[in-house]
């Protein structure tokens, strides 16, 4: 056994939406210790350059790895679509696991016609990760990517679902999906069957996208098959921890630990104790 498999799994998002991919981790590993960070005070990421997004992404893994971890997970699109190369670089060898390919893959074998809709923050939809992930992984695909910065503030505010937020979502879809029509704008491609949501914190808000885009498409997030990869990693790095004790969960914010403890119980479907909150400074 690899002595650092006793360590936790260290995660970070610039808020809280990566507490969906600790939620599915949790339930995939249940034996694992998890370490999550949620860089609030810098939230949100989406709206920043591509060299900001980096240097935030590296001071919060910094934080983790000095605290000692065995791997990182960058639960949040945003950062995953501009500092994975970089923080493999930096922080090798150990292991590095975004979310970005993960949703990929899902989305690539959830749509049957291959037309995939990416709604995600302004600097993922710019950088292009996602369609570049699905291109590669699905040639034949044809992916709209449509930047909705208004979802992160609302799904950090708890706004889950009601006529505001299905209104935000309805404004922000409504051509790519014709919801007038059901077709999509353009007649040479089939209408999309299939919604990936590129940010962990649009999952949150999935009732409201499904009541806006019908029963019939496809909504995929990321938080499942992250956890899978994650998983498969470890076993093949011989890091599963071992042994029947309790996983132990700490999380760490850099602003306002009752405010994260209040909205991380939401996304974790879970009541989360001020007292489990810890503020940090980066």
């Amino acid at each position: 056994m690899n002595d650092s498999s006793r360590l936790p799994i260290g995660l970070f998002d610039s808020g809280m939406g990566g507490l969906t991919v600790f939620k599915a981790l949790a339930e995939r590993l249940p034996g694992e210790d998890l370490l999550y960070l949620g860089d609030t005070a810098r939230l949100p990421y989406g709206t920043k350059g591509r060299d900001t997004i980096i240097r935030y992404t590296l001071k919060a893994a910094q934080k983790l790895v000095d605290m000692g971890v065995k791997m990182l997970v960058i639960a949040c699109n945003t950062a995953t679509s501009a500092a994975l190369v970089t923080l493999r670089e930096h922080f090798a060898p150990l292991p590095v696991m975004g979310v970005v390919d993960p949703g990929a893959q899902a989305a690539a074998a959830a749509s049957v016609n291959g037309h995939i809709v990416v709604v995600a923050t302004e600097a993922t939809i710019a950088g292009g990760a996602y369609q570049q992930a699905i291109a590669r992984i699905r040639p034949d695909a044809f992916v709209t990517g449509r930047a909705c910065t208004l979802f992160v503030p609302l799904a950090e505010e708890g706004w889950m679902n009601g006529p505001i937020v299905e209104g935000v979502a309805r404004r922000y879809l409504a051509d790519i999906f014709s919801l007038e029509g059901g077709r999509a704008p353009d007649a040479r491609t089939p209408a999309p069957d299939t919604l990936l949501l590129g940010c962990t914190h649009f999952p949150l808000l999935q009732e409201a996208l499904r009541n806006v885009v019908g029963p019939g498409v496809r909504i995929v997030d990321s938080a499942a098959t992250t956890a899978q990869r994650v998983a498969e990693e470890l076993r093949a790095t011989n890091l599963l921890r071992q042994g029947d004790g309790p996983a132990h969960y700490s999380f760490l914010t850099t602003d306002n630990t009752a405010r994260f403890a209040r909205t991380g119980s939401l996304f974790l479907g879970r009541n989360l104790p001020d007292d489990q909150v810890s503020l940090v400074d980066l």
